[in-house]
C-alpha cells in the first residue's frame, strides 16, 4: 500500500520531465535543428549587412592601380583587393557611377612600356629580339610623349623600321602610323597634328614627315601626307568642308535661338546652306600722276651734247711749196670772234680758209622723276557668296476651357514677322542673292512602338530579384529547418503522455463516448453500465491510492483480482 502511494499521478508533467523522456534520436534531431537555425540566422544577418562586391577594374598596372585607389579614397568609395591585387572591388551599387567618374579624369590610363624594356635583356638574346625590343621601347616613348597633350586621351604608335643593308643602293625609308583617341569636345587643330607628325618623324632617323599617318578613333585621316598636282594638299577639301559646316551650324543655331522662345522648343526646324568662295586672287596696279610743270619737276638726270664740223676748204694761196704744207696750230681760241684781215696781209690765206662754212650740233637730254603708286590686292579665302535658309514652324496649339486642344495655323502677319527675324539673324543681303523661305505646317508625330520586354527580362526586375535572392533564400531555408526539424521535436515535448483508456474513463467527469442514436424505448433510470461507471468514479474520489494500485498492477501485468484484494 505504501509502495502504491509513492507513485503519484502527474497529469501535467514539466518541460524537463518531457525532455528527459525523449530518446537519443529525438534529442539529436532537436539539437541539430536548433544549431542549423542559429547558423542560418547569423548568415542572413551578416549577408544582409554586408554589401555585394563587384569588380571595378581588373589586370591593372601598379601605376594605374595606385592612381585609382587614391582617387577612390578621395571620393569616399569603399574598395578592396583580390588576392595578388589583380582586381579592385567596389560595392555593386557603385560600380557604374565610379567608372564614369574615373573615366572623366582619364583613369585608367593603361601601362605603356618605354626604353625600360631594354633593361630586362636576357642572356643570349638574338639580334632580331634586340631590334624588336628597341622598336617597342621607341613606340612606348613616343606614345608617352603624345599622351602628354591635353587633348589626347590615349594613343598608339606603330613604327615600320626596315632592316638597313649596305649592299642595297636605295634603302627603304621608315614609316609610322599614329592612332589617337581624343577627349570629348577637344579636337586637334592642324598645327597640333603637324606637331605630332614632326615629333614622330624627328624621333626616327631618316623618316620624312610625309611617311607619318595620324588617324583618330573613328578612322578619319588627320594628317595630310599627299599633295595634288597643283601643290595643294589633298586633304584641304576636308578642311574647307568642315569650315562650311561650321558656318551653316552657326547660322542654324542663330535661327533656333531667335524663334524657339516664340513658338517653343521642338516646334521649329531650320537648315542653312552657305556658298563659300575659297579661291584666292591677287591684283597688282600701277598708277602714274599727270606730268607737272618743268619748274616744279625734279630732275633725275641731264645730258648735254654739242658738236661742230667745218665745211670742205678749197685751194687757196700762191701755188708752190708753201701752199702744199699743212696749216699750223691755231693761235686764237676756237670760239673767239673772227677778225678782219686786210687782203694781202700775212695770214690772209689762213683767214680765208677759216672763213669757210661750219656745221654745229647740240643735244640736251633731261630726265625728270615721275610719281607712281603700286597697289597689290589679295582677296581673302572663305568669303560667303550666298546664303539660303529654309525654316519650318509647327502649327500653334490652343486649349479651351474644357481642356480640348486644337491646332491652329499661324497668321500671315506672324509669318512675315518671323521671316523678317530670320533675315536679320543671318544678315540677309539682296545684292548677294540670299534667300529665306519660311513655311508653317503641322509636324507629324511618329508613334514609336517599342518591343515589349518580358517582365523577367527587365533590368529592374532582375536587379530586384538579385538583391532579394540572399534574404529570401536564407528565410526559406530557416523555415524549412524550423518546420521540418525543430517543430516535430518541440511537438514531442509539448504533447503529454497517453493514458490508459480505462483510467481516462474513470477520471473524466464526462467521458467521450460516440454519439449513438437513442433507442426508441429508453428505460427510466440509469442503465447498469452507467451505474457501474458512477461507482468507479466514486471509488476513485474516495480512495485514490487503491485506484493507483490497480493501475500499477495493470502495468506490471498482475492479475486483476490480486489488485482488488490489496485494495
Amino acid at each position: 500500500m505504501a509502495e502504491a502511494a509513492a507513485i503519484p499521478l502527474t497529469p501535467n508533467p514539466t518541460l524537463g520531465q518531457r525532455f528527459s523522456s525523449l530518446n537519443q534520436g529525438q534529442v539529436l534531431r532537436l539539437a541539430l535543428g536548433v544549431a542549423l537555425f542559429v547558423v542560418i540566422a547569423i548568415i542572413g544577418l551578416v549577408m544582409g549587412r554586408q554589401a555585394e562586391w563587384r569588380v571595378l577594374y581588373a589586370n591593372l598596372s601598379d601605376k594605374d592601380g595606385g592612381a585609382i585607389i587614391a582617387q577612390l579614397s578621395q571620393m569616399n568609395v569603399p574598395y578592396k583587393h583580390t588576392e595578388g591585387g589583380q582586381a579592385i572591388l567596389v560595392p555593386a551599387d557603385k560600380v557604374h557611377d565610379t567608372r564614369l567618374r574615373l573615366a572623366s579624369q582619364g583613369l585608367p590610363k593603361g601601362s605603356v612600356a618605354g626604353f625600360e624594356l631594354m633593361e630586362n635583356s636576357r642572356f643570349g638574346i638574338t639580334q632580331f629580339q634586340e631590334r624588336v625590343s628597341f622598336q617597342r621601347g621607341l613606340e612606348g616613348e613616343l606614345t608617352r610623349s603624345i599622351q602628354a597633350l591635353s587633348s589626347v586621351q590615349s594613343a598608339r604608335v606603330h613604327l615600320a623600321l626596315p632592316n638597313q643593308n649596305g649592299f642595297f643602293r636605295e634603302q627603304q625609308k621608315p614609316s609610322a602610323s599614329v592612332l589617337l583617341s581624343l577627349h570629348p569636345g577637344r579636337p586637334l587643330d592642324r598645327s597640333q597634328i603637324a606637331g605630332i607628325v614632326h615629333l614622330v618623324s624627328s624621333s626616327v632617323p631618316e623618316m620624312r614627315p610625309e611617311a607619318v599617318s595620324v588617324l583618330d578613333d573613328t578612322g578619319k585621316l588627320l594628317s595630310q601626307t599627299g599633295s595634288g598636282p597643283d601643290g595643294v594638299a589633298g586633304g584641304a577639301d576636308s578642311q574647307q568642308l568642315q569650315y562650311v559646316q561650321q558656318i551653316e551650324a552657326l547660322y542654324r543655331q542663330r535661327i533656333l535661338d531667335i524663334l524657339e522662345p516664340v513658338v517653343g522648343r521642338q516646334n521649329v526646324k531650320a537648315q542653312v546652306t552657305a556658298e563659300v568662295d575659297f579661291s584666292q586672287s591677287e591684283q597688282t596696279s600701277e598708277v602714274h600722276k599727270p606730268n607737272q610743270t618743268p619748274d616744279a619737276g625734279t630732275i633725275r638726270s641731264q645730258q648735254l651734247l654739242e658738236s661742230s664740223n667745218p665745211g670742205p676748204a678749197g685751194p687757196s694761196g700762191v701755188p708752190g711749196a708753201v701752199s702744199n704744207q699743212p696749216p699750223g696750230p691755231n693761235a686764237a681760241p676756237v670760239n673767239a670772234p673772227a677778225q678782219a684781215l686786210a687782203p694781202g696781209a700775212p695770214g690772209a690765206a689762213a683767214a680765208g680758209a677759216a672763213a669757210a662754212p661750219v656745221s654745229t650740233r647740240r643735244e640736251s637730254i633731261i630726265n625728270y622723276e615721275v610719281d607712281k603708286t603700286v597697289r597689290v590686292v589679295r582677296a581673302g579665302s572663305g568669303v560667303i557668296k550666298r546664303l539660303s535658309a529654309a525654316v519650318v514652324v509647327n502649327h500653334r496649339s490652343e486649349t479651351d476651357a474644357k481642356g480640348k486642344t486644337t491646332v491652329i495655323p499661324l497668321s500671315e502677319q506672324q509669318l512675315e514677322k518671323m521671316t523678317a527675324l530670320v533675315r536679320e539673324t543671318i544678315g540677309y543681303s539682296q545684292e548677294r542673292g540670299d534667300s529665306v523661305n519660311l513655311m508653317n505646317a503641322p509636324f507629324a508625330q511618329d508613334k514609336i512602338d517599342l518591343p515589349e520586354v518580358p517582365l523577367w527580362k527587365q533590368p529592374e526586375v532582375q536587379e530586384l530579384a538579385r538583391s532579394f535572392a540572399w534574404p529570401l533564400g536564407t528565410l526559406l531555408l530557416a523555415v524549412l529547418v524550423l518546420f521540418g526539424v525543430i517543430r516535430p521535436a518541440l511537438k514531442s515535448l509539448t504533447t503529454p503522455a497517453k493514458k490508459r483508456p480505462q483510467l481516462d474513463a474513470m477520471l473524466a467527469e464526462e467521458p467521450d463516448r460516440p454519439q449513438l442514436e437513442a433507442p426508441e424505448d429508453k428505460p427510466a433510470g440509469p442503465t447498469p453500465g452507467e451505474k457501474a461507471l458512477e461507482d468507479a468514479r466514486k471509488l476513485t474520489r474516495d480512495n485514490p491510492a487503491a485506484v493507483a494500485g490497480i493501475v500499477k498492477g495493470w502495468i506490471s501485468g498482475e492479475g486483476q483480482g490480486n489488485a482488488l484484494t490489496m485494495g
